[in-house]
């Protein structure tokens, strides 16, 4: 009887041990340490994936929270080995609606991740899960195999679904893209058309200025939309912007280039405030691209009724020039996404005149191109009661 109570209690004592020392499953291990996982992930993704440099908390760990914990779920139901092995080649079928890690996917498109950079997130994403949750196991044995194969499996589906999504926004907007050029082409063209026709016909042998002068706004227009597309292409083929700095007076090309848009547009209000001469290395021609696309953008985009202004100073370190127009602000989560090209941003409550009149959307794209050419950054902040505001930083 002695022996026997002895006995019991040593097998309770050494179940009650291995019950104590049988390793935190993964699923739970992610659902209680979910925060300090996407702290470490995060630090990752803002050094190693540059379009994450300058996103907030929010729209750097869009979703990934819920990806996780939607992965986690997974792990702990019941799959059989063909779902199991359909999830790790990316084949499982699609989850009912549109999952977490598809609308993750298209948002990342949007923001300007190409799919590297998507791939390089859940690559982390799985190293910070792992890595993290190997320092609390004391040993591998076949049940911490399993975990890991659930998990791996798991992320392979997300990866997919993302994937899938941005293809599809991707083709898109590709799409989107060639119809946007045709359209915006048709109108310059249809005019020149009309003009070439009419100059055909002269009259007491003078030829018809009208026509003549709108022949030569739309063969500009056409210029500029091609000039737009070549500078566009050579970013995407990696060649970026060729910028050849030479030292000159920036606020003499300021003034130039607002005397120019401000003719451009008789009717809108337009103000000024440049110093009389700010003295730094820079490529002229470029920076007169920058500014003209800066200025237009804020004539497209504001109230009519309100200025648009422009300001150029500078300091011991920097030129500053600062385009501003007031109207309805950007929407916060288009912020991240302004800079990208063929993106339009205008809110449902925006009035037709603070939409653009062409839609290519390479203006901001190029601007920004440019001044990083420049070692400068762009930046922008929109509120209601300041308005919009596109800030550029040049080093001196």
């Amino acid at each position: 009887m002695f022996t026997g109570r002895c006995l019991n209690k040593r097998m309770l004592s050494a179940g009650s041990y291995e019950a104590h020392t049988r390793p935190m499953r993964l699923s739970q291990f992610i659902k209680e340490n979910i925060e300090s996982i996407l702290a470490e992930w995060e630090s990752f993704a803002r050094t190693m994936i540059p379009p994450a440099e300058t996103m907030s908390i929010a729209e750097l760990r869009d979703h990934s929270h819920e990806i996780l914990l939607a992965i986690a779920e997974e792990m702990d139901s019941a799959q059989t080995e063909p779902e199991r092995e359909a999830k790790s080649k990316g084949l499982a079928e699609p989850r009912t609606g549109a999952s977490f890690a598809s609308v993750h996917g298209s948002l990342r498109q949007r923001v300007g991740f190409d799919l590297s950079q998507l791939s390089a997130e859940y690559r982390a994403l799985r190293a910070s899960v792992l890595r993290l949750w190997m320092r609390r196991i004391q040993a591998v044995d076949a049940s911490v195999l399993e975990e890991m194969t659930r998990f791996n499996e798991g992320i392979d589906q997300s990866l997919a679904e993302a994937m899938l999504t941005y293809s599809e926004h991707m083709a898109n907007s590709r799409d989107t893209f060639l119809a946007v050029l045709g359209h915006d082409l048709r109108s310059p063209l249809g005019a020149l058309n009309s003009c070439v026709h009419l100059l055909g016909h002269v009259v007491d042998g003078k030829p018809n200025e009208r026509a003549l002068r709108v022949a030569k706004q739309s063969i500009a227009s056409i210029g500029e939309m091609i000039t737009d597309l070549l500078e566009y292409t050579r970013t995407r083929l990696g060649r970026g912007i060729e910028v050849t700095p030479q030292t000159g007076n920036l606020a003499q090309v300021c003034e130039e280039v607002f005397d120019q848009v401000s003719a451009a547009y008789p009717s809108r209000i337009f103000e000024s405030e440049i110093a009389p001469s700010v003295l730094l290395d820079f490529d002229a021609p470029r920076m007169r691209q920058v500014l003209t696309n800066l200025l237009t953008n804020a004539v497209q985009h504001g109230d009519p009724k309100l200025p648009v202004a422009l300001t150029a100073s500078q300091d011991d370190q920097s030129a500053v020039l600062t385009v501003r127009n007031r109207g309805t602000p950007i929407p916060p989560d288009s912020m991240q996404v302004i800079f990208n090209p063929l993106v339009q941003v205008a809110s449902t409550t925006s009035e037709p005149h603070e939409r653009p009149s062409t839609s290519l959307g390479l203006g901001l794209f190029i601007a920004r191109e440019i001044v990083k050419g420049h070692g400068g950054t762009i930046a922008v902040t929109s509120s209601l009661q300041s308005g919009t505001s596109f800030i550029v930083t040049l080093p001196r």
